[in-house]
């Protein structure tokens, strides 16, 4: 298929949106708590809500990719994200926020199905490596604007100025006073809206999905679990996943609690700086992941990880300023690196394997809400102290994975010629 640039451009918008409306709860964690009472357990629900979406509705959305089409499938994932957002704009409570924070991340999981084989489609499949790339920088680049938005919208909702623009005072007029982070949930509304009339209007190619695309049969589940490779990987993306969330949503709190600085400005900036290296990171792993064995950049990548969480969690305010974004830059080869190990490691089912993985994408639900318990038992220093549990997993992969095919290196090259 000829290459499609407003459908590779319209998947690199989708890959923003998804990432826009997921990783804002860090930022938001601290209002949420301060606006409706919440203990830290109680705080640690809402990632719950959301991230469980994922267990749920990964594997059941290739299913109705299959059936339905990718089109009719991101229309129906954007209009649940509407849908959720809307609830929760119009009725800030604590109970509709996990409802709609559920219905957002379903919404979320759907799309993450759907939009990889669309974009080694659409953008031809000699181009899909650089396409998934690039699709990850603007990930990210949304997780660095979203809370950049938050204090934009609270500052000037909190303190209004007479020349406010046509949108501040349209918010000003439907957000409580004493709620400005709400204002939020409208913009993810109209966003999730206006991407319904996009999706619906966009002329979709029939994707043929290759065998390591498809979901896969329960027969074929049933023989990976029976692997005890399959099983350890799992607990590899879980906790990766759990370990990403498990920070990023809880710096404000803790700059908050034990630093004193404002949640809505420094906590919103830090946590923005956090998922602005991750992405940064992304890129430094890839030239060495073109050097080195993957199993030893994330054992190096890992322990500097530890090191900088060690850092934040001890050190004094001036350093948790800046080892909390650390620990972001050196997750940022984390995902990539275990999953490739992973699917290295099997030679089949490839799909139905991917499936189990995403599924282990409810890490990012447990784990913020353990520390979020263990915060409320003996403070959340002591919680996020957990992730130490995580962090040592992830940094044993390096030196138990055993996958068939190693990464391509130029050394590896060098020997072959």
């Amino acid at each position: 298929m000829k290459r499609n640039y407003f459908l590779v451009g319209l998947i690199f918008l989708v890959f923003f949106v998804i990432s826009f409306l997921t990783n804002i709860l860090g930022p938001l964690i601290p209002d949420l708590i301060k606006s409706f009472a919440l203990s830290l357990t109680l705080a640690g629900l809402l990632p719950f809500s959301f991230f469980i979406a994922y267990g749920v509705m990964s594997i059941p959305a290739g299913a109705l990719v299959e059936k339905y089409g990718e089109k009719k499938v991101m229309a129906l994932a954007f209009f649940l994200a509407f849908l959720g957002s809307f609830l929760f704009a119009t009725f800030p409570y604590f109970q509709v926020a996990m409802l709609s924070l559920f219905l957002i991340g379903i919404g979320m999981a759907m799309l993450q199905v759907a939009i990889n084989p669309l974009l080694r489609t659409a953008g031809g499949e000699e181009h899909f490596a650089f396409n998934s790339v690039m699709a990850q920088l603007i990930f990210g680049l949304a997780s660095f604007l979203s809370p950049q938005v938050f204090t934009y919208l609270v500052k000037n909702l909190q303190e209004p100025a007479g020349d406010a623009n046509f949108l501040l005072k349209l918010l000003a007029g439907i957000v409580p006073p004493h709620l400005p982070w709400v204002s939020l949930y409208w913009v993810f509304a109209l966003t999730s809206l206006i991407m319904v009339a996009v999706v619906l209007a966009a002329k979709l190619p029939k994707v043929l999905l290759k065998e390591e695309e498809r979901a896969g049969v329960w027969a074929s589940y049933k023989q990976l679990v029976r692997n005890k490779f399959v099983i350890l990987y799992f607990l590899g993306i879980f906790a990766y996943v759990g370990t990403e969330q498990g920070v990023a949503n809880w710096i404000s709190k803790f700059l908050s609690i034990y630093h004193g600085f404002d949640p809505q400005l420094t906590g919103a900036d830090t946590v923005s700086y956090f998922w602005g290296l991750l992405t940064a990171g992304c890129l430094l792993g890839l030239l060495l992941l073109k050097l080195i064995d993957s199993r030893n950049v994330l054992i190096v990548f890992t322990g500097a990880a530890i090191i900088c969480l060690t850092l934040a969690l001890f050190g004094p305010a001036g350093i948790a300023l800046y080892a909390f974004p650390l620990v972001g830059f050196f997750a940022s080869v984390m995902w990539s690196v275990i999953f490739s190990l992973a699917l290295n490691s099997v030679d089949k089912y490839h799909g139905s394997f991917s499936g189990i993985l995403c599924t282990a994408i409810i890490g990012g639900a447990l784990i913020p809400l353990i520390i979020g318990i263990i915060g409320d038992l003996a403070g959340l220093r002591f919680g996020m102290m957990f992730l130490y549990i995580t962090l040592g997993y992830i940094f044993s992969i390096g030196f138990w994975a055993k996958p068939i095919i190693t990464n391509d290196t130029f050394k590896a090259r060098k020997k072959e010629m």
